[in-house]
């Protein structure tokens, strides 16, 4: 019986995603029980690719993510693997017969992560979407439970909120993508003179894709909704404190959401989907 390496496997997942992530670990504690951990599953190993790439520099990160990579797709085909990280996801890569074409999509922007420095438009849509994009569409697999139509139907506005995520990270980010890991993920954007224009075009588009994200959030079964929408709005609320910063003090200073904050957005979307009015 493997139950108890189950269990021990999701909830090293579970913890990852506690330690990473405060916003994202709430938001899935407001889904409905059977989707949480399957959740889990999928950031954990997310979190820890993700890792290999941005701060593992006084390592081999090349060969690392290769590793990581080949067990990733090892785990899924004999549906067990001794990194409890990569045990849990294959779990949920099985049980909701999650496509490998996604896998293969994230893989692959995280190898851009380990040698491109500057993206022009196709580059950074290919980075978005494999970063991003397919983290959404993931997730959309366990929301759906087997509801191919549903998935189907869902799946543009499941992509436009991962990639308003990734975006409005990228401009949070701006100074530790920049300056420390020498970064630039927008086209045609030189921060050396970030003006306000380059700034608003950036914020345009991320308007646009929360904008596709909200019309699907309103489609999502009942009991992926409400905890999908509290990171929506976690993020929407970043955004718009994004947009309310001058591009010189961006460059300076990481935004964030006070806890105070995120009780507020918490206890707002609470009221609002108890008079279901989201």
């Amino acid at each position: 019986m493997t139950s108890l390496f189950d269990e021990l496997s999701q909830i090293c997942s579970k913890t990852t995603t506690e330690k990473y992530s405060t916003s994202f670990s709430s938001a899935i504690n407001l889904l409905h029980p059977d989707l949480r951990t399957p959740i889990y599953n999928i950031y954990g190993f997310v979190r820890f690719a993700d890792e290999i790439v941005d701060t593992f520099h006084k390592f081999p990160k090349d060969e690392l993510l290769k590793e990581f990579k080949k067990e990733t797709y090892v785990a899924i085909e004999r549906r067990i693997s001794l990194n409890p990280i990569l045990h849990s996801f294959q779990l949920t890569v099985n049980q909701y017969s999650i496509s490998t074409n996604l896998i293969d999509a994230f893989f692959n922007s995280m190898e851009m992560d380990l040698s491109k420095t500057f993206y022009n438009s196709s580059g950074y849509h290919e980075y978005i979407y494999g970063s991003a994009e397919v983290i959404g569409l993931m997730c959309l697999y366990v929301f759906c439970e087997g509801k191919k139509i549903k998935y189907d139907e869902l799946s543009p506005a499941a992509q436009s909120l991962g990639a308003a995520f990734q975006k409005v990270n990228f401009l949070r980010d701006i100074r530790s993508d920049y300056q420390q890991l020498n970064r630039t993920y927008f086209p045609e954007v030189d921060f050396t003179n970030f003006t306000l224009a380059m700034k608003s075009q950036i914020e345009d588009d991320i308007s646009k894709d929360f904008r596709n994200a909200y019309a699907g959030i309103l489609m999502l079964p009942v009991k992926a909704r409400f905890g999908v929408y509290v990171a929506y709005k976690y993020y929407l609320y970043l955004f718009k404190k994004i947009q309310k910063t001058a591009p010189t003090r961006i460059l300076e200073q990481r935004i964030r959401i006070p806890n105070y904050g995120k009780a507020f957005i918490l206890a707002k979307a609470g009221l609002r989907s108890q008079f279901r009015i989201l």
